[in-house]
């Protein structure tokens, strides 16, 4: 399948919320399909939001066990509607953005969620999770609402960061 172009900051479609999808179904399930192969293609990337590349739809696509291996984590997952149904504890970590690949940002995320949602299938799907998987989460709903990291940090300048190469951190 192809990758997509990724929208970059400051494209309005970055910043609208996302529209729920009302049904699951083979046009959703090759967007979905595009949107990991364009994942895949990003070198350091662990997920991609619908609206990166152009749809603005409540669906995103993760796999942090390219980053972290065979650590406790899920694999590749691909939700539509994700909520977050429960979240604990609080990190700071640095995050990197496909659609702002010259930077990085230290932003405050929960530690462990729950996560409920679609799958392709077309099934609900509650799924607990913690560590970069978590955050990652957090990341790719954000992007569903119009949220960016940057929005999410406290301080252009201290936290805030350069990027000093190309794209190997990024969150998605």
């Amino acid at each position: 399948m192809p990758t997509l172009p990724v929208l970059r900051y400051p494209h309005q479609t970055l910043r609208a919320r996302s529209l729920e999808v009302d049904n699951v179904n083979d046009e959703i399930r090759r967007i979905i399909t595009d949107m990991i192969d364009t994942m895949y293609a990003s070198p350091g990337c662990v997920g991609v939001a619908a609206p990166q590349v152009g749809y603005p739809l409540r669906i995103f696509v993760i796999d942090v066990s390219r980053k972290i291996g065979p650590k406790k984590n899920h694999g590749l997952l691909a939700l539509v509607n994700p909520v977050v149904a429960y979240s604990e504890g609080e990190k700071i970590t640095r995050e990197g953005c496909l659609s702002i690949p010259d930077f990085l940002g230290n932003v405050k995320r929960a530690r462990k969620l729950i996560v409920m949602g679609i799958n392709p299938e077309g099934k609900e799907v509650e799924i607990l999770s913690q560590g970069l998987e978590a955050i990652a989460f957090q990341h790719e709903i954000d992007h569903l609402n119009g949220v960016l990291f940057i929005h999410r940090i406290s301080s252009l300048t201290g936290d805030l960061v350069r990027r000093k190469s190309t794209p190997k951190d990024t969150k998605d």
